[in-house]
């Protein structure tokens, strides 16, 4: 078994001054920093005061989630010799936020639309976001169900 290490520096920059004397007196900006990486700036989102132009952590897991199940599935397309020329996913997460503020990612759904070469490869394009799934990090590490409605169609038809 392998065993992989990821470090991130998280530094809150939204200090106005005062500190977090007073819900309303700090800013939720934050910059994402990774060695070697162009920086990530970041907020909460809009409904808990954050920065609307800037990423949240629900954009992040979103984006996470749907980020490897794309490359996974590039991966196992190149394996089985399926040509995709398009991929774009508009991924949507439903999360609830409870009475006492707790909050939980209730399900996530992936939508990927993918343009493969060739109609022959349709079916076995479709087939293999389920193994996608299987082998996706960050979908094996979340509590929540990940859901798939790929639509795939082909650039040409097979002659």
């Amino acid at each position: 078994m392998k065993q992989h290490n990821y470090t991130a520096t998280i530094e809150w920059t939204g200090n106005r001054g005062s500190g977090t004397d007073h819900y309303k007196n700090y800013e939720r900006s934050h910059r994402i920093v990774i060695d070697g990486k162009a920086d990530i700036e970041g907020s909460s989102d809009p409904a808990f005061l954050g920065d609307p132009i800037k990423h949240n952590p629900e954009d992040l897991l979103l984006s996470s989630l749907s980020s490897c199940h794309m490359l996974w599935y590039l991966h196992f397309c190149s394996v089985h010799k399926i040509i995709v020329e398009e991929y774009v996913d508009q991924a949507t997460g439903i999360m609830v936020e409870e009475e006492s503020g707790k909050g939980y990612f209730k399900e996530v759904t992936l939508n990927p639309a993918v343009c493969v070469k060739d109609s022959a490869m349709i079916a076995l394009a479709i087939e293999l976001h389920q193994k996608a799934n299987e082998y996706c990090f960050i979908a094996n590490s979340v509590n929540f169900p990940v859901l798939h409605r790929p639509k795939v169609t082909a650039s040409t038809s097979q002659r």
